[in-house]
């Protein structure tokens, strides 16, 4: 532990070292980017055993800490993660750099020539929590946007993290970019949060990934603009035209592929008219499946629910838990999903286009999905190589964040001699 003199004194240099690598790579070229990442790459998945190594220390810190399985599995690390990791900054790499593209351009009759081109954001701070592959995914985007970024990891996943970073920053000497332009928190205390929530001179976003209480925190007592990634409070509605079969198939995937991801299902809406086919048949194949179904009355009689109580609406379980309620029509599930939900993900299944097209014209959340698995809410499976986060918010960055989402943008304004009467 270090008192608060020390992390303040480590937080500013951090935030210094920052500054001055995000100037440099402002108009670093694309190919230094790309080969960055890829030596990345190649350095991460030729260190994979350190890794896993340094993942095993992190899984013993985890289970003195008795955390769900949900949340270990969260944390866990073996080849084929590592190998998903790699392909990620590889794919990150593979993607047009975009700084310094055009978004628009036009003449104006006085004369003028204008271009909107993206800039980088500056120096991100992405503040996470548990999974490590958190580390490789943002340091990628963030040197993609030509940012400079500082990253907290959580306390339980902090040599995994470090061993990841240790192969980005291998990529960025191997490149000629500054080893500055990713940094990584090197201590466990809280403190060093407080203090990038307040380092308005250093960093220019936070973005926090992580479960409410962190992105509260955030949200509550950042001095700088934050990108929320709120809780993943995921609905499925069954609507009364599903396809049975397409419905078992995506519930079943969208619970219980892995219960840790904030694109996993937490609350199953059933029309009414199929609660006693499809969605009976739905919900004995997740007890099935060991998932403990959190019913209303409507359907309690089902063998191997438990009882719903007030508080299982609108709650991230992150486990093999999900509630279950009956609904009238579509407009009751719209109506429970407003109410409840976060504005992450949300699916309907349904083979009929007009209940498809209500659906995803009277909720705003950040993705909505039709007969897909909500699983799927991810920016690696969006095409985007990898993600920040989903942010939940409507201000500048909206669902996956990508390298794209991580710019801004500036005008070019070109005349000849041009002036304003």
């Amino acid at each position: 532990m270090k008192d608060l003199a020390e992390i303040s004194e480590l937080m500013d240099g951090m935030g210094r070292r920052a500054r001055a690598a995000a100037a440099e790579l402002a108009y670093a070229p694309a190919e230094a980017k790309r080969h960055a990442l890829e030596a990345a790459a190649d350095a991460l998945w030729a260190a994979r055993s350190e890794v896993m190594a340094a993942n095993e220390k992190d899984l013993a810190f985890g289970r003195e800490k008795a955390l769900s399985p949900a949340m270990m599995d969260r944390l866990a690390l073996d080849e084929g993660r590592i190998k998903a990791m790699a392909e990620g900054l590889r794919a990150v790499a593979a993607q047009p750099d975009p700084v310094g593209e055009v978004m628009a351009e036009w003449d104006r009759p006085s004369g003028l020539h204008i271009r909107r081109v993206r800039t980088p954001l500056g120096v991100i701070g992405v503040i996470y929590e548990s999974r490590p592959n958190v580390t490789a995914d943002a340091g990628a985007l963030c040197l993609k946007a030509g940012n400079a970024v500082i990253l907290r990891g959580g306390s339980e996943s902090l040599h995994s993290s470090a061993a990841i970073h240790a192969a980005l920053q291998e990529g960025l000497g191997a490149a000629g970019l500054p080893r500055d332009a990713i940094q990584m928190v090197p201590v466990r205390d809280r403190a060093a949060v407080n203090a990038m929530l307040g380092m308005t001179g250093h960093i220019d976003v936070i973005v926090p990934r992580g479960g409410k209480s962190l992105v509260g925190l955030v949200q509550r007592e950042a001095r700088v603009p934050v990108f929320a990634h709120l809780e993943g409070i995921v609905h499925i509605y069954v609507d009364a035209a599903a396809d049975p079969v397409k419905a078992l198939k995506v519930v079943m995937n969208a619970k219980t592929r892995r219960t840790g991801i904030c694109g996993a299902a937490e609350c199953l809406l059933i029309h009414a008219e199929v609660a006693d086919t499809i969605g009976q048949g739905v919900i004995r194949r997740l007890i099935e499946a060991g998932v403990r179904v959190h019913a209303d009355e409507s359907l309690a009689h089902i063998e191997g629910t438990v009882p719903a109580t007030a508080e299982d609406w609108g709650r991230e379980y992150l486990d093999m838990d999900i509630a279950a309620k009956v609904v009238p029509d579509i407009d009751a599930a719209i109506d429970h999903i407003r109410t409840f939900g976060s504005q992450h993900t949300d699916a309907i299944l349904t083979e009929d286009d007009a209940a498809a097209a209500r659906f995803f014209e009277r909720l705003d959340s950040a993705i909505l999905m039709r007969n897909a698995s909500t699983q799927f809410a991810d920016g690696g499976e969006f095409g985007m190589g990898a993600e920040i986060g989903i942010a939940t918010g409507k201000l500048h960055a909206r669902g996956p964040v990508g390298a794209e989402q991580l710019t801004s943008f500036k005008y070019l304004v070109e005349g000849d001699g041009t002036v304003r009467p």
